[in-house]
């Protein structure tokens, strides 16, 4: 019997086989989504149907000719190919779906307000969200979020589109060129082999070219911290920023100053950076180093923000911080699930915020004790802390993937490996395994205790159904609960019906009171916002009666059979 043959090796020239498979798999991501966006162009936009059937071909093409070709440089050659394609499908389909969210809206209104001299902040404009589909944001003080709640730089860019016409499309231009922009940027600077992988994670797959459409400013903000990410560790080499570096300093403040989120992972850039310098130059040096980092940084934020500081200093100020303040209600894929879909509620929310911050610190703290090893985590780490937040939708974590990929193909763990690490006695012993360990345990300590207090906290109200009114078969019109307050304090519930995973508005209070005193029990009517509630026709859908207060944050559900809502009054 014959042997058989070993894997050959590749002649000289040819690139690596992992660079096909990679630009191979960039090709792939581009296929996704791009059926029902030629589907919607086919309909009524048949020139944009055949760029994007031309897209089809140049997929096809380049999948054959990334398994062929001989040469390295022809591979390169055929990522620039997967660029212009996916660059080519995110205007397609931005072309087809420009209207925007919430988020483009808001945007797009601030814009015109600083065009007309008005005020941005803490100016409500409920009739934005009037349109149908468009996402509200709920509190639990009963009300909603109508106002803008990021840093200016995007409605700032958002002026020169304004010609685009109503609705959010202004913002979603801008979000969609800042990510083709941030793509190109980081497909220019990471190593030749690894350019696919940006095209893949930035524009394959359709997720972030979703956001984009979105008219979300985290999409500037991540645009703007691309060339910081990359090779960061590098950053005032030898005690020395250059324009280079000054350009890269100035691009984390506009970052900064564009949406929050950079906000987070700036302490752990510079933290990394002072580590990394300080056992280049010493500890004096790389605190200048840092120092002129973040005062050109802050020079570029404040430049970015100074006519809003000087036209509404206060507004401006609590306007930036709005998420953090707002008292948005529980939303996302974290720990608040448990509390949303597991339990019936807790009395203790509050600490879900207080585990997401208590963590941030955590992370941060070890990431100074042990930058060798968690350098390169340095733009995933901060976003563990959502998964603990009152609000901790997967948008905070995939919209920052990209900074992922920067950091591990041009920050790899050997760029840390004379890194500055702060010793303590204790951690420098001859027991120094089992003292860090502890270290790690006691700092994450404080955010799984608050994590735990919230997750399991219990509802202080109890709701029982008295009547429904039901107007028309699969309606509710209205409905008449007994509400018991269990608690030690009165509170003043806010109440919806949700179906599914998903929120709803308020239903409004029409008889009994707003506030509960402790150990009492009320009857109040409530009525559907929107005149009927339609119940979902899948007798499989969960129901659920939802109540929130403020002070304190508590949640309190009672899950409602079909059954309940069948009587009518």
């Amino acid at each position: 019997m014959s042997a058989v043959p070993g894997p050959r090796a590749e002649a000289p020239g040819a690139p690596a086989q992992w660079h096909r498979v990679l630009t191979l798999l960039a090709d792939v991501s581009l296929f996704i989504g791009t059926r029902s966006v030629w589907t919607q162009a086919a309909t009524h936009r048949l020139v944009l149907a055949g760029v994007i059937s031309l897209c089809y071909a140049a997929i096809l093409v380049t999948g054959v000719l990334a398994l062929t070709v001989r040469r390295a440089r022809s591979l390169a050659r055929l990522d620039l190919v997967v660029l212009a394609t996916a660059v080519t499908l995110a205007l397609c389909a931005w072309a087809l779906n420009h209207a925007g969210g919430d988020e483009a809206l808001l945007t797009t209104q601030a814009a015109r307000e600083l065009v007309h001299g008005h005020h941005v902040y803490e100016h409500p404009w409920p009739w934005l969200f009037r349109i149908k589909g468009v996402a509200v944001t709920a509190t639990t003080t009963g009300g909603y979020d109508y106002t803008y709640g990021y840093p200016p730089l995007a409605p700032l860019l958002t002026v020169p589109f304004l010609w685009l016409g109503h609705g959010g499309a202004p913002a979603t231009a801008v979000a969609t060129l800042a990510l083709v922009a941030g793509a190109i940027a980081l497909w220019r600077l990471v190593p030749a082999q690894w350019r696919s992988a940006a095209t893949m994670v930035v524009l394959g797959f359709g997720l972030l070219p979703n956001y984009g459409r979105q008219g979300y400013p985290a999409i500037v903000a991540l645009a703007l911290l691309i060339p910081v990410v990359v090779r960061w560790p590098r950053l005032g080499a030898r005690g020395r920023l250059g324009a280079a570096g000054v350009a890269r300093a100035a691009c984390l403040g506009a970052a900064c100053a564009a949406q929050q989120l950079p906000w987070f992972v700036a302490p752990f850039l510079l933290a990394g950076i002072y580590a990394v310098r300080r056992g280049e130059l010493g500890g004096r040096a790389a605190a200048r180093v840092v120092l002129r980092i973040t005062g050109v940084a802050v020079l570029a934020f404040l430049l970015v923000n100074a006519y809003l500081i000087v036209t509404e200093p206060g507004p401006w100020l609590r306007g930036i911080v709005l998420p953090l303040t707002q008292g948005a209600i529980l939303h996302g894929q974290g720990l608040v699930g448990v509390s949303l879909y597991f339990t019936h509620g807790s009395d203790r929310l509050d600490w879900y915020g207080h585990a997401s911050m208590l963590l941030a610190a955590a992370l941060l703290a070890l990431f100074v004790l042990f930058v060798r090893r968690l350098g390169p985590a340095a733009t995933v780490l901060p976003w563990c802390a959502f998964f603990l937040a009152t609000r901790s939708q997967d948008g905070y974590y995939l919209m920052m993937t990209p900074l992922w990929l920067a950091a591990a193909v041009t920050a790899p763990l050997p760029e840390f490996a004379h890194a500055w690490q702060p010793r303590p006695r204790f951690l420098a012993g001859p027991r120094r395994r089992p003292a860090r360990i502890a270290a790690v345990a006691v700092l994450l300590a404080p955010a799984l205790v608050s994590a735990v207090l919230a997750a399991t906290g219990r509802p202080p109200l109890r709701m029982e159904i008295a009547s429904v009114r039901t107007p028309r078969p699969g309606t509710i019109s209205g409905v008449t609960l007994q509400v018991a307050n269990t608690g030690d304090a009165p509170l003043t519930p806010h109440y919806m019906l949700t179906a599914g995973q998903g929120m709803s508005r308020y239903w409004f209070l029409t008889r009994g009171p707003a506030t509960i005193p402790a150990h009492t029990t009320a009857t109040v009517e409530l009525r559907s916002p929107s005149g009927d509630f339609t119940l979902p026709r899948k007798r499989s859908t969960r129901l659920r009666l939802r109540a929130f207060t403020s002070g304190p944050q508590t949640l309190s559900t009672r899950d409602v059979g079909r059954s309940e809502l069948g009587a009518t009054s």
